[in-house]
């Protein structure tokens, strides 16, 4: 059996202030492209399928479009929910999709696989939405943290698993969930909502007793186990992503269970890159004629802040979406505080200085500036004497 895992498509999302909604839509159309070229016979999205519980109309059109798209390769196709969208306006409509397409988002249902057969048997797909402890606690035992709810969750796929293998010849699973599980390789650009620490990591040992564990919330595909994987989203949703290859995994199932999985990529509608530079440099250097046309963040790292600096970085980038002032070296203070240095100024001149030094990082006036400034004083004592 074939299955394609993928994940984190967050329709709705915008990329500073960009839609992201027409360059969505090519990346799926290639993969269902792919789904058909590779004849597929599972398609799973492992959670955040849009990137809000309250979508645009156009979302939803674009989800709709894209399930019937993926359906009519002729797979089944398996949607959860995850913490990005909401569980009821996801699945409200789950009873009246055409056959074929499952959308998981009730943690009731949980031991209640999607079970799809080859040649071989049975394969059992269970969906676990992104399950939040405050909603369940009073429910499900342990459930304070994504820890103990995942391993309560799994418990009960185990259990469906165990009853079925009793009738059943070599039972083979998938299960699906959304969440931060432990082992996930640190990076400083990690998915917006994730908490790193204590409670929301999920030990890798919750997922045993399935055969592939399809992963969703991490935006960079990963390998915590040769059958438990992260695919990633399918587009570059913030610069700290732009080196993380979109893609795919294309899953293969043998009579036994896990027998590999190969990486498919996906088209990127357009780069994103980062600039780091002489704000002079980048404006007029040949060798960032490649990335005109990319998405760009720009870190000058001139002493002073550019006047302007965003229009004339989109004169050259007209993707320039962000720029940062990153000073190559910023000046040790010296110790005081603005209040400080405003009253030990024993002229205006000292005055300006002190102000120049608090808001440009310890630099100060330069020559021409402070040549500006004397003649703006001097005129300025000029004018008080004839008054």
């Amino acid at each position: 059996m074939r299955i394609l895992h993928t994940s984190d498509w967050h329709i709705g999302r915008t990329f500073h202030g960009h839609s992201t909604l027409e360059a969505l839509r090519g990346v799926l159309e290639a993969l269902t492209a792919q789904v058909r070229e590779n004849d597929v016979d599972v398609v799973i999205v492992a959670g955040d399928v849009f990137d809000s519980g309250t979508p645009a109309a156009a979302c939803y059109t674009l989800l709709s479009d894209t399930l019937r798209a993926l359906a009519e390769t002729g797979a089944e196709v398996i949607v959860t929910s995850g913490n990005h969208d909401s569980a009821a306006r996801l699945g409200f409509q789950a009873g009246l999709l055409r056959e074929g397409i499952h959308v998981l988002t009730d943690p009731s249902a949980i031991a209640t696989p999607v079970t799809v057969t080859d040649e071989h048997g049975p394969v059992h797909v269970y969906g676990l939405p992104f399950l939040e402890p405050a909603l369940l606690r009073h429910e499900w035992p342990g459930a304070t943290s994504q820890a103990g709810v995942l391993a309560h969750a799994m418990t009960l796929v185990r259990a469906d698993l165990a009853e079925r293998s009793v009738g059943e010849r070599g039972v083979r699973s998938v299960a699906i969930a959304h969440c931060f599980a432990a082992g996930v390789e640190p990076t400083p650009h990690l998915e917006r909502d994730i908490q790193q620490g204590g409670l929301d990591v999920v030990p890798l040992q919750t997922f045993e007793g399935v055969d592939y564990m399809a992963l969703g919330h991490i935006h960079g595909r990963q390998q915590l186990a040769p059958h438990i994987r992260y695919a990633g989203a399918p587009l570059h949703y913030a610069f700290g992503e732009g080196d993380k290859p979109r893609g795919s995994w294309l899953v293969e199932l043998d009579a036994t269970g896990f027998a590999g999985a190969q990486w498919l990529d996906l088209p990127v509608p357009r780069r994103v890159v980062t600039l780091r530079g002489a704000f002079d440099d980048l404006l007029a250097d040949r060798a960032y004629d490649e990335v005109e046309e990319a998405w760009v963040c720009v870190e000058y790292t001139d002493a002073l802040p550019q006047a302007d600096a965003m229009r004339r970085l989109q004169e050259r980038f007209a993707y320039c979406a962000k720029v940062v002032h990153a000073p190559a070296t910023v000046r040790e203070g010296d110790g005081r505080t603005y209040v400080q240095r405003v009253r030990a100024a024993r002229s205006d001149t000292e005055l300006v200085e002190a102000f120049l030094g608090h808001v440009r990082a310890g630099e100060g006036a330069s020559e021409v500036e402070a040549d500006i400034l004397r003649d703006v004083l001097d005129e300025r004592v000029r004018a008080e004497a004839l008054a």
